[in-house]
């Protein structure tokens, strides 16, 4: 609010210093002679059109003229023209009166000064209202932005509250399945597992997280998953050192390989490989998993099998980055199934 003041009293103050320079200059072309006196006049000038011009402004104010749509607003600016260009006609005379004693003025003349002023009143009135309206629009836009960030931010924290619950379910099937089959294992599970926790708990209260972080909770995780699947589960990667300091979704890659041991690992009794390739390219973050089986050409097969993963994946990269991240489930060679994410290197928004 200051900082419009501030601009308003600038451009009422400039706008008419420059109405009076223009004056002066093409009075000069003219080959009029500029005299003392007549530059006094124009300082009345431009004092009663500054004073008039914030009257004006201060009634527009108050009949709240500014929140009309612009049919019902076009009549009402002549009207308030037209009026205001009389008020300064008439200050102008009093002034002049005042400072330089009787002035003979007839009809015409007066007719086509107030001619004159009503003309400027409206283009003054064209100014004010486009330059209202145009802050008015930016305001409702960072309103709209602010408010879509947060809807968003919302909608984030919604979608990262579900990832440790799910995450916690499946860890805990994995140390059940070992209880009895493996008790010491079991134990060194429920330690691997608490540390798991503690580092998914952390990575909830922030948008994003170093890669060398999210690696270490995949490692951990796949470690955990070994201990149930032994020698069923193959897990082979490939990583980028550069990758390391590159900002990602917490459990943006956990995630997607928790699905490829879900759906390309558990249901094999034979097992398989799960390969894990991370490279950056061109400044961006290139994720590819790949694991056994087949996908279906139904895309509501595909969502149906892959199931809360995907999805959670899907709307979290579609809410910090838009177009800008890609996310690709596609079948790929020698009956394999590939998971492909993208992720940019930009600043967040939310």
């Amino acid at each position: 609010m200051q900082e419009m003041r501030k601009t308003y009293i600038a451009l009422q103050l400039g706008g008419w210093l420059l109405y009076i320079i223009l004056a002066i200059v093409t009075n000069m072309l003219q080959g009029q002679l500029v005299t003392i006196a007549m530059l006094f006049q124009y300082l009345i000038a431009y004092l009663v059109g500054v004073l008039s011009s914030h009257l004006y402004r201060n009634l527009i104010i108050k009949l709240r003229w500014t929140e009309l749509r612009l049919l019902p607003l076009i009549p009402r600016v002549m009207v308030g023209s037209v009026s205001f260009a009389f008020l300064f006609q008439l200050l102008y005379v009093i002034a002049n009166w005042l400072f330089f004693g009787s002035e003979s003025y007839n009809f015409v003349e007066i007719a086509i000064q107030i001619l004159n002023w009503t003309v400027l009143f409206v283009l003054w009135s064209v100014i004010y209202f486009a330059f209202h309206f145009f802050q008015r629009y930016k305001s409702e836009e960072i309103k709209n932005l602010t408010w879509e960030a947060h809807k968003n931010e919302v909608e984030l924290n919604k979608l990262k509250s579900q990832l440790n619950p799910h995450f916690i379910f499946n860890s805990m099937n994995t140390i059940r399945a070992l209880i009895d089959e493996d008790p010491v294992k079991a134990k060194k599970s429920v330690t691997q597992l608490s540390n798991l926790l503690r580092n998914t708990l952390l990575m909830g209260r922030k948008k994003t997280v170093p890669f060398s972080e999210e690696w270490q909770l995949v490692q951990d995780y796949v470690d955990l998953e070994k201990k149930r699947y032994e020698e069923r589960l193959h897990f082979e990667a490939d990583i980028d050192q550069r990758a390391m300091k590159f900002e990602v979704p917490g459990m943006i890659v956990q995630t997607m390989v928790e699905n490829s041991i879900k759906h390309g690992i558990a249901h094999l009794p034979e097992g398989g490989e799960i390969k894990l390739k991370v490279e950056v390219k061109d400044g961006e973050l290139h994720v590819c998993i790949v694991n056994p089986g087949k996908l279906g050409s139904d895309q509501k097969y595909i969502d149906k099998r892959t199931g809360f993963g995907v999805i959670n994946t899907r709307q979290r990269l579609n809410l910090l980055y838009g177009e800008d991240a890609d996310f690709q489930l596609r079948n790929g060679e020698n009956e394999t199934v590939e998971t492909y994410i993208k992720i940019p290197n930009k600043t967040l928004s939310i």
